[in-house]
């Protein structure tokens, strides 16, 4: 590491979505050796206003930048003064992120080796709680630079590095810096170590940020390639960018299958809540459209009157009423369907859209009720809710790769858990349990059943 240079750089920027936010201050310095060879600074125009906030943090405003360079004016330069050496940065995936955005949107392709000091610290001093730089640098009691502008961020990294070389044996630190560099794509407050055992099997993944808050739960057919590709793109996703930032832990929960796997991840979703989950968090009061046979219309039911274990004819299950309304409109357009006589307008006679065209005139004579009524039945068949086929639990076995089976407690499309034996006594638990229903369950529950019958062999439950 002494004998070929090394980049220390610091970028300050607008904000810290890599893929839409833009620098607005470069420092880099060129270091051989312990000693600065050459440096490159540069306030950048970003084309955009700085927020408040940010400019409280860097001192950097609309003014300063105002009349400076944009980073495509520089991008060649730039290009051609990094030359491919490595670059060294606090938490370096967000600067490497930045960096080959605003290349890429110049038309540049950048890509090098990238050392992170974070990660660094964490790997010399796991011991220590806290590993910003400006802990660090108290820490060590480096003395005072220009915090949050580039050049005195970059300076103050470079101090940092040549303390550990001093304080520490040069082939740890070059042996550190070699391990890193192999796993460079993994976030900076995760230790590497959490990773090596990483199945190539089914089953759910869930990421801790500090203090152990849950972040995100997911789910997938091979846990190792899943959860290593959260981090192989965070430059260019903003939401894997800001997830890997706040990882600091990562467990996992084996599954017989791909059916256990969506089974446990939609159940833990909504039991912890992850804040960076957002389709499978939701709860919200479910609706749908009820026909009863003597009816010549639908009406919406919710929570309390959708009950699976009563044989009601439902069509769709929606998490709001205005979804439930937008869907039976749109069929009723695509079949001529008079949304009057469906209930979704008011008015007597000749409705609007029969004026238009878009209605066979059921509302006018035009057609007759009960043959409009069979036509809307066979149009929503589409949206209609399976009924539970069996008289209560039953218990689906799925089976690994290895042979050994698992089974999933299902009542009326409730998951109730799963166990790898029937006879254990957890058993009792889990069929005496009351489950609400979960839309998300029904949906994955009946996917497998239409599709993938074959998979699982199953086994009702005696009451």
């Amino acid at each position: 590491m002494n004998d070929r240079p090394l980049v220390f750089i610091d970028l300050e920027t607008t904000g810290t979505r890599t893929t839409r936010d833009r620098i607005t201050e470069i420092a880099a310095l060129r270091v051989i050796d312990g000693q600065i060879i050459e440096r490159f600074t540069a306030l950048i125009d970003p084309q955009t206003d700085i927020p408040r906030h940010i400019q409280q943090i860097t001192g950097i405003d609309d003014a300063m930048v105002n009349g400076a360079p944009t980073f495509e004016a520089l991008a060649n330069e730039l290009f051609a003064w990094l030359s491919g050496d490595a670059i060294v940065a606090h938490n370096a995936r967000f600067d490497y992120g930045f960096l080959r955005n605003e290349f890429k949107r110049a038309g540049l392709d950048y890509s090098t080796s990238v050392i992170c000091t974070l990660k660094l610290s964490r790997r010399l001093a796991p011991q220590q709680r806290h590993h910003n730089l400006d802990a660090l640098l108290k820490r060590h009691d480096l003395g005072d630079f220009d915090r949050h502008r580039a050049e005195g961020d970059a300076r103050a990294m470079l101090a940092l590095w040549q303390y550990w070389q001093h304080q520490h044996e040069g082939e740890q630190l070059e042996a550190l810096v070699r391990a890193q560099l192999r796993q460079s794509s993994l976030p900076a407050h995760l230790d590497p170590t959490r990773l090596q055992t990483l199945p190539e099997r089914p089953g759910v993944y869930l990421f801790y940020g500090e203090n152990r808050a849950i972040l995100y739960v997911g789910k997938s057919v091979n846990l190792r390639s899943r959860v290593l590709s959260h981090f192989n793109s965070d430059h260019r996703n903003d939401r894997e960018m800001r997830l890997s930032q706040q990882i600091h832990d990562l467990e996992w929960r084996e599954t017989a299958g791909d059916l256990g796997a969506q089974l446990l991840e939609a159940q833990l979703i909504k039991e912890l809540m992850p804040v960076h989950n957002r389709q499978l968090r939701r709860q919200s009061r479910l609706v749908s459209w009820h026909w009863p046979e003597d009816e010549l219309a639908p009406s919406l039911v919710d929570d309390d009157s959708l009950d699976l274990s009563r044989e009601l004819t439902l069509y769709g299950l929606f998490r709001a009423r205005k979804d439930a309304r937008n869907a039976l409109g749109q069929i009723a357009e695509e079949y001529q369907l008079c949304p009057q006589v469906l209930g979704l307008t008011s008015g007597k006679g000749r409705c609007f859209a029969q004026q238009l065209g878009h209605c066979a005139g059921a509302c006018c004579g035009k057609e007759p009720l009960e043959a409009h009524a069979n036509r809307a039945r066979e149009a929503l068949e589409r949206l209609r809710v399976q009924q539970w086929a069996w008289p209560g639990r039953v218990a689906f076995g799925e089976t690994a790769q290895d042979g050994k089976q698992v089974w999933h407690i299902v009542d009326h499309w409730c998951y109730l858990g799963s166990l790898e034996h029937l006879d254990e006594p957890e058993l009792a638990s889990l069929t005496t349990q009351k489950a609400r229903f979960d839309v998300d369950t029904y949906k994955i529950l009946n996917r497998f059943l239409n599709n993938q019958p074959e998979q699982l062999e199953v086994r009702p439950l005696l009451a």
